[in-house]
């Protein structure tokens, strides 16, 4: 979702990553301007944490969406690279989470595997 924003900022609406969206009031009359590529990197984060909890709770990723986690890093990696208008640190940032999804899926869902074959091959962990 986070990549298809990105594009939609970036190609669409033709704007630019460093237009500030809005502005958070510090102490002393100071603010932090937060840009478009803030926001969207900050919500493509809380994307992940959804994930990753629900990757937790449910454990049961498939290899199809295994096999489209990583199709999507491979097309955001090959989008960095090739296309200049899309060579920004808001799409290397969020390439890089998406390499962590990939990652962190494949670990969680082979470690439940691997766990699951010792508990089918040892009988006394049935019985506990």
């Amino acid at each position: 979702m986070s990549f298809a924003l990105y594009n939609m900022v970036a190609f669409l609406f033709n704007m630019t990553f460093d237009d500030v969206a809005f502005a958070l009031p510090l102490e002393g009359r100071r603010s932090l301007p937060v840009t478009t590529g803030d926001s969207l990197v900050a919500l493509a984060m809380l994307l992940f944490y959804i994930e990753v909890l629900k990757m937790a709770r449910l454990a049961r990723k498939t290899f199809m969406e295994h096999a489209l986690s990583f199709l999507l890093f491979a097309v955001m990696a090959v989008e960095l690279t090739t296309v200049p208008k899309a060579a920004t640190s808001t799409l290397f940032l969020l390439v890089v989470l998406s390499f962590l999804d990939v990652h962190l899926g494949a670990s969680v869902s082979g470690g439940r595997a691997i766990r699951a074959k010792v508990a089918e091959s040892d009988p006394m962990s049935a019985a506990r």
